[in-house]
């Protein structure tokens, strides 16, 4: 292990030692009553990453209350308070909310994922309420995280539909069907793009006229295979590596492209898929983990891969080459139906709404 992950794993002991020291001196300033004032447990909020974008979107409704808080919201991928913090909070009676994403597992973390899993396992078993971001989630904590007796529920992952809007062009580029591929893809990550350019390339040879373009960070490594990759297909000049974009700048990413390609497997409830739809994009996606929940079969195609828990599933590049055909041909029904299904179930009204609820609920349970 080099010096850097070492000097990552130092800081972040520090950081929950730390909070672990806040939590007992704001025991006497917090919880005082059944006002709604909520302590994130260390997460911070931001514009790069889920867990940063989550937790600035309920900040603007729930400010963060850091010292006299009466309700601590936990991110399952942002697990910093310890078991013992979190067994005085609930010794204290602070209700805890959490929010349960993936899980770990070999198929796709090299490290140990026992000990990973470990660390989200107290705040998944002590919250008063999770809200899991998809069945699939609620099946993954279950066989990796353990039951649970109190309250929980399925909550999706939200989006601005006021932002995220269709272009409102009347048909698909000519230059080229655009398909979009957009996230942060490192070395666990390649395999994504990989099936994309393989999918691009069978259904080029097949007479499609596609393109693809790849948004978001993609490593230095793993630029130069895809780029390697396309070229030995043919398809070097019909692919487009876009490069990193912020917050601001997504609605216009997702709203250039004709098509969106979902390639990874066992996604729990990627943002970038509910975006997509609400911008009206048909989702061609891998159909397992809890991306099938929300597409359907309107809003896009699936490509069978199976499910694992020991290895990542791609979907054939065939299956790809058939669903971005059927995609083109029957574009305005997805369309359509996308925006619908995203504006029907993942509008953030309705989220952060239902936050409301489960908060007041509880604090009313406690104060009366």
């Amino acid at each position: 292990m080099t010096a850097g992950p070492w000097v990552k794993m130092a800081l972040r002991s520090a950081y929950r030692t730390g909070l672990g020291l806040h939590e007992r001196l704001s025991a006497a300033s917090s919880g005082n009553d059944g006002a709604i004032r909520v302590f994130y447990g260390g997460a911070r909020g931001g514009t790069a990453g889920g867990t940063r974008v989550k937790i600035s979107r309920l900040g603007e409704v729930f400010p963060e209350h850091v010292w006299d808080y009466t309700l601590v919201y936990l991110l399952s991928n942002a697990p910093y308070l310890s078991p013992a913090a979190l067994e005085r909070l609930k010794a204290r009676g602070i209700p805890i909310v959490g929010n349960q994403d993936g899980v770990f597992y070999p198929g796709w973390f090299g490290g140990d994922w026992r000990a990973e899993n470990e660390r989200m396992a107290a705040p998944h078993r002590l919250a008063d309420h999770v809200f899991y971001q998809s069945e699939f989630c609620r099946r993954a904590a279950t066989a990796f995280l353990g039951e649970r007796t109190a309250a929980e529920e399925v909550l999706y992952n939200a989006v601005d539909a006021s932002r995220f809007v269709p272009a409102g062009k009347d048909e698909l580029h000519r230059d080229g069907h655009q398909f979009l591929v957009a996230g942060k893809f490192g070395c666990d990550r390649y395999y994504r793009l990989e099936s994309a350019v393989r999918g691009l390339a069978h259904a080029t040879r097949r007479g499609l006229n596609a393109r693809l373009t790849v948004a978001g960070i993609v490593s230095r490594g793993i630029r130069a295979r895809v780029l390697a990759l396309a070229q030995s297909l043919n398809v070097g000049n019909a692919i487009r590596l876009a490069g990193p974009y912020d917050r601001a700048a997504a609605p216009r990413v997702f709203a250039s492209a004709d098509v969106f390609l979902s390639t990874g497997h066992n996604d729990p409830c990627p943002s970038s898929v509910i975006e997509a739809m609400a911008c009206g994009l048909p989702v061609i996606y891998a159909a397992s983990g809890g991306v099938p929940e929300l597409v359907g079969s309107e809003a896009g195609v699936a490509v069978e891969t199976g499910e694992s828990w020991d290895e990542a599933l791609s979907p054939s590049p065939d299956g790809l080459a058939d669903a971005m055909a059927h995609a083109v041909e029957n574009h305005a029904a997805f369309s359509a139906a996308a925006r619908s299904r995203a504006l029907a179930r993942f509008d953030i009204g309705p989220w952060l709404d239902r936050h409301r609820q489960i908060f007041r609920s509880l604090l009313e349970a406690r104060h009366g």
